[in-house]
């Protein structure tokens, strides 16, 4: 990681800044986003006016201290390194009140304090709003799933047959493996940020906002959803063979039915000669 630059230039009338994150796909390549007046490398981070821009590999960019207009251009500048880009962008804003004479802390309001505004501390919160954003994005695909898989359950539970088609079953399994997939290779809830490897001074402030957005929490209930999932799919996919060998089973009675038939038959006929 880059050495930290000189602290950003606070508002003048100290108003609350504001930091947005934006799920824009399942990777950004940053190997074309590189800058010489870079802040850190990992994550990329680099300023834009006044504000500064955090770009994680994981899929996710964050704005802090933009306007709006600074904002798409950023993203516009991202989109062509975004691989398997959403078509549903998950979006998390929070407002940050940067001043010398304040505690860090979350106000009742909402506007979380960071104390005195630095460069490294932006990383701090930039790595929590990201990582919640991704947990969003990756909750609501989850929900996703059990809304198709939660009507499979109960017609199962009611008729005691898979409904649909052995087709319907597939794609409903594959759909659930790739969920699996994305959210499992997508963002590691646990790991710390970089910077505090340099300033273990600013854990505190990192602990807070974990606590805040609950980060450790929704990754716990998420992988148990994980987990269901994956049982789920294993049941779908031992139906599958079990229709699969009862109709093998059938065809071989049925050929065997038909062989004694024939035999039958020729023997009859032999009888009548």
């Amino acid at each position: 990681m880059a050495e930290p630059q000189a602290p950003l230039p606070a508002p003048a009338d100290l108003a609350p800044l504001t930091a947005r994150a934006v799920v824009l796909g399942e990777r950004i390549d940053t190997a074309g986003l590189e800058r010489r007046d870079a802040i850190s490398t990992a994550p990329l981070s680099f300023r834009v006016a006044d504000g500064l821009v955090v770009v994680f590999r994981y899929g996710v960019v964050v704005m802090i201290g933009l306007d709006p207009l600074a904002e798409d251009e950023v993203l516009r500048g991202v989109a062509p390194r975004v691989l398997g880009a959403v078509s549903r962008r998950e979006e998390e804003t929070i407002r940050l009140a940067a001043r010398d004479d304040q505690d860090e802390g979350v106000q009742p309001d909402g506007v979380i304090r960071i104390g005195a505004l630095s460069p490294d501390k932006l990383l701090v919160v930039a790595d929590a709003v990201a990582k919640s954003a991704a947990l969003a994005s990756d909750e609501r695909q989850v929900a996703e799933v059990f809304d198709t898989i939660e009507p499979w359950a109960r017609r199962l539970a009611e008729s005691g047959r898979s409904p649909g088609g052995r087709r319907d079953m597939i794609r409903l399994i594959g759909s659930a493996l790739l969920v699996q997939h994305r959210v499992a290779e997508r963002v590691a809830v646990r790991e710390k940020p970089d910077i505090l490897w340099d300033r273990p001074d600013l854990e505190r402030l990192y602990a807070r906002l974990e606590d805040e957005y609950e980060l450790v929490e929704r990754a716990e209930t998420l992988g148990h959803k994980l987990e269901l999932i994956g049982e789920t799919v294993t049941v779908m996919t031992d139906l599958i063979d079990t229709q699969r060998s009862l109709r093998l089973e059938a065809i071989i009675v049925g050929l065997i039915l038909f062989e004694i038939i024939i035999t039958l038959s020729q023997m009859m006929t032999g009888a009548a000669h």
